[in-house]
C-alpha cells in the first residue's frame, strides 16, 4: 500500500503542478509582453498596469482629435493660442509678484540637458538600425517571412491611410496602443494559434506563387 501511494505521489505532484503552473504561465507571457514593449513605465500604461495614466493618454488623444478634427481648429493657431495664455499669465504673475513680495511663478530650469539628447540619439540609432536591419533580411537573405510581414504591414497601412486622415489614423493608433497589447498579454495563447494558422496559410500561398512562376519559363523553353 505503501509503495503503490508512493507511485500516485508524483503523478499528483505533476498533476498539482501543472493546475498550478498554469496562472504562472500566465504571469511568464504577461512579462514577456512587458519587456518587449521596454520594461518601463511606457509599458505599464500600455498594459494598463497605470489605469490613471492609460485614462490621462486616452482623454488628451481624444480632447487634441475632437479641437483639430471637429472643430475645426488648426495645429498653428491652437499653439499659437496656447503659448500666447501662457506668456501672459506668467508676465503678469512676476509683475504682480516684484509688486506684492510674492514669489516668481515655480518654473524649472527650460533647457534640454546634454544626457536627454544623448538618450534620445541613442533611441533613434536603435530604431533606425532596426529597420536597416529589417531591410537587409528582406534584400540580402530574403528571409520570406519578413517579406511577408513587411508587406502585410505596408499594405494595411496603406489601405488604412486612404481611409482617414493623418490625425485621425495617429488616434486610433493611439487608441490601438492602449488597448491592442493588454488583449494580447490577456489572450496570448489563442492570438498565437490563430496568427501561426494565417502565417503557415501565408506561405503556402507564397509557394504556390513561386512555383507557378518557376513553371511558365520552362514551358516557354519546351515550346521553343
Amino acid at each position: 500500500m505503501a509503495g503503490g501511494e508512493d507511485l500516485d505521489c508524483p503523478s499528483a505532484l505533476a498533476s498539482a503542478a501543472s493546475s498550478a503552473g498554469s496562472p504562472l504561465s500566465r504571469l511568464g507571457s504577461r512579462r514577456s509582453v512587458h519587456r518587449a514593449l521596454g520594461g518601463g513605465a511606457v509599458a505599464d500604461v500600455l498594459l494598463w498596469r497605470r489605469r490613471n495614466a492609460g485614462i490621462l493618454v486616452a482623454a488628451g488623444a481624444t480632447a487634441v482629435w475632437f479641437l483639430f478634427e471637429r472643430a475645426g481648429y488648426s495645429f498653428l493657431s491652437l499653439m499659437a493660442n496656447a503659448f500666447l495664455l501662457v506668456v501672459v499669465i506668467l508676465f503678469f504673475w512676476a509683475k504682480s509678484a516684484s509688486l506684492l513680495n510674492r514669489p516668481l511663478p515655480p518654473l524649472p530650469n527650460l533647457e534640454v540637458s546634454e544626457k536627454f539628447v544623448g538618450k534620445a540619439a541613442d533611441e533613434g540609432r536603435v530604431w533606425i538600425n532596426r529597420v536597416l536591419a529589417v531591410g537587409h533580411d528582406v534584400a540580402i537573405r530574403r528571409d520570406r517571412k519578413v517579406f511577408l510581414q513587411v508587406t502585410m504591414v505596408l499594405w494595411l497601412v496603406s489601405y488604412i491611410g486612404s481611409l482617414f486622415n493623418f490625425l485621425t489614423l495617429v488616434y486610433i493608433g493611439v487608441l490601438l496602443s492602449l488597448t491592442a497589447p493588454a488583449l494580447y498579454d490577456k489572450y496570448q495563447g489563442h492570438v498565437d494559434e490563430k496568427l501561426g494558422m494565417a502565417h503557415k496559410l501565408l506561405l503556402k500561398q507564397y509557394d504556390n506563387i513561386l512555383s507557378r512562376g518557376t513553371r511558365k519559363p520552362a514551358k516557354e523553353k519546351k515550346t521553343q
